[in-house]
């Protein structure tokens, strides 16, 4: 609202009409649709696992059965792998994630806040190292405008192996978060956060580990199968926001045949499950279009363009890729979006480097780094909200408790592109 006021020249009037504009933008873009859809199914997803048994059998399966996961240190171990190897599309990544550790937190005294913080510190993070997803396809599509225009030589895909190499938050943040789970490392805020109860029925359940397997397993086919689809045979060209949402459509009805040919659950059960878990994240989705909002009013108001302004005409060679960093960070966290900060800051960032002769792969690099470091920490960021839906986490809290390791590791980066800046220009 106070964005809006600003942009409205401080005439009340217009404020409102401007605020009633932008929702109902953003209303008829498919992809906010779709968002929001995505958000609300999730909660039917993970509520019809639970009650159908699912988490109980997997959690029967890992901790009694194959022994698997019995210390506190191992409870995270699952989430921080399935956060590596799903790479596809940050959502899922937390999702799934989320899912696989809700479970074994509760049993091993583990707060909900602390796996939202391994959720989200390996969806972005991998997306990024990883980019045979979106990411890549924008990414390439940037650099490709800037051999376009002349500034640089080469193929798109050769500037971004190089870039990755330096996208050196990425690869920290990945690090710390192992340190975080293998050590027990509570900091900060974290030390205070409590876990939830575990329900002593996962200990006896001897459902089928089906229950909870399948529904992951056809939520991440479905992710890919519907990329390939809408990108024509080109994963890298598909639309996550569509892939996403048809990919749960799609879950949710595999999951209602899958129960009923199992016994499992009754249709009125399946149904009444579905709309309680819908309810329980509907809340989420409202956040979600917030989110949107508040993002479009950061575009309108041009704060990206403002804070790069702060680079000036000139800047020691040395400096320029920590200095990138630390613009793309203050930009992704006052607009919650690291792909935007992308679009922003590498138009920016390239001409900067090769006018000041500095290593563009590396200037490239400090782009990715504080984009995905700056979304990481900000509360309006969609991957720190989805982190938060899957773990069971309020917003708020994982917000508190992870900034303090965001920012050791994004300490280490900064340090890391002076360093490189130094050695390499």
């Amino acid at each position: 609202m106070i964005g809006e006021f600003i942009i409205a020249d401080f005439h009340l009037i217009t404020t409102i009409l401007l605020i009633i504009e932008r929702f109902i933008a953003l209303l008829s873009e498919g992809w906010v649709l779709k968002t929001l859809g995505f958000a609300i199914m999730v909660g039917s997803v993970m509520t019809l696992i639970e009650r159908s048994g699912g988490v109980g059998a997997f959690v029967h399966e890992l901790s009694i059965k194959h022994s698997l996961v019995t210390t506190k240190r191992g409870a995270l171990i699952p989430s921080f792998v399935a956060g590596i190897i799903i790479f596809i599309e940050s959502s899922i990544t937390s999702l799934v994630a989320g899912a696989v550790g809700k479970p074994f937190c509760d049993r091993y005294g583990i707060s909900r806040a602390k796996l939202a913080f391994v959720c989200d510190s390996t969806s972005a993070p991998v997306c990024s190292i990883i980019t045979i997803n979106g990411w890549g396809a924008l990414l390439l599509g940037l650099i490709g405008g800037q051999i376009t225009a002349g500034l640089i030589a080469g193929e798109s895909a050769t500037w971004l192996i190089h870039s990755i190499a330096f996208n050196f938050y990425a690869y920290i943040a990945l690090i710390v978060t192992f340190i975080v789970i293998w050590y027990e490392i509570d900091i900060g805020p974290m030390r205070h956060s409590l876990p939830h109860e575990f329900s002593p029925q996962y200990e006896e359940n001897t459902k089928s580990v089906g229950l909870f397997l399948w529904p992951i397993v056809w939520m991440i086919g479905g992710v890919i199968g519907f990329m390939l689809l809408s990108g024509k045979g080109d994963i890298l060209k598909g639309s996550g926001s569509s892939s996403i949402f048809y990919a749960l459509s799609l879950t949710l009805i595999l999951m209602w045949i899958y129960y009923r040919f199992t016994n499992t659950m009754k249709t009125g059960e399946f149904l009444e499950a579905a709309f309680s878990g819908a309810k329980t994240l509907t809340p989420i989705a409202f956040i979600l279009l917030f989110a949107f909002a508040i993002g479009g009013v950061s575009s309108d108001m041009e704060v990206g363009q403002y804070l790069a302004s702060f680079i000036g005409d000139y800047l020691p060679s040395a400096y320029l890729a920590g200095a990138i960093f630390m613009l793309a960070a203050l930009i992704a966290f006052a607009t919650g979006t690291s792909w935007g900060t992308f679009s922003i800051m590498l138009p920016i960032a390239v001409p900067l480097a090769v006018g000041l002769d500095a290593p563009v792969a590396l200037a490239i690099g400090a782009v990715i780094s504080g984009g995905v470091f700056g979304d990481h920490c900000s509360p309006i960021s969609d991957t720190t909200i989805i982190s938060s839906m899957a773990s069971g986490c309020e917003v708020g809290e994982h917000v508190k408790t992870q900034l303090p390791y965001a920012l050791i590791s994004a300490l280490f980066a900064f340090i890391l592109f002076i360093l490189f800046g130094v050695l390499l220009t």
